[in-house]
């Protein structure tokens, strides 16, 4: 008989436990949660590229999860999940001679080419959303959901934007971003 009581109690007070620290989410979780890889390359390239931290850590997340492998069935490659042509463009653009797709599988180039990419979209369209939703959907949709005076049309997109905007803010309490 006390057995079955401990155990209620025990479970009780882990469930009481868990509740709390999902519901409170402190930063020890949020980061256990949300990991922040690359960390110098990250910063070093919102600081390069002046882009807050937080925001191009959470796209890296909701990208690629912080794999640098990742390879999506579109052909997107790496933690900012870029289109070679893309990226091709992106290398020619700040200097580069020469391009390799395999290039997209290194960390630092990989950041360094989204960082820029993402600046360009947040220049081009000048506010956050907006480029955010260029950089899922592609810029072609966006313009003409704008010509046209539309908002968002893809709820996958909507989803894409909402997701980020909300791991920003994760990672910038967690990590100080």
């Amino acid at each position: 008989m006390k057995r079955p009581l401990l155990f209620v109690l025990v479970a009780a007070g882990l469930g009481g436990a868990v509740l709390y620290v999902t519901h409170a989410q402190p930063a020890w979780y949020e980061r256990l949660r949300y990991p922040l890889r690359y960390e110098q390359v990250v910063r070093g390239h919102a600081h390069n590229y002046r882009l807050n931290p937080a925001l191009l850590a959470a796209v890296i997340y909701t990208e690629s999860k912080f794999d640098a492998n990742a390879k999506s069935a579109a052909g997107a490659i790496g933690l900012m999940q870029l289109l070679p042509d893309t990226a091709k463009g992106i290398a020619i653009r700040t200097g580069g001679k020469r391009f390799v797709v395999s290039d997209l599988y290194v960390p630092e180039l990989n950041v360094r080419y989204g960082a820029w990419y993402l600046r360009h979209l947040l220049d081009r369209y000048g506010d956050e959303r907006t480029a955010l939703a260029a950089y899922n959907a592609g810029q072609a949709n966006v313009d003409r959901w704008r010509a046209a005076g539309l908002a968002i049309q893809f709820r996958e997109t909507r989803y894409y934007v909402d997701k980020i905007e909300r791991l920003k803010k994760i990672y910038a309490s967690a990590y100080g971003l």
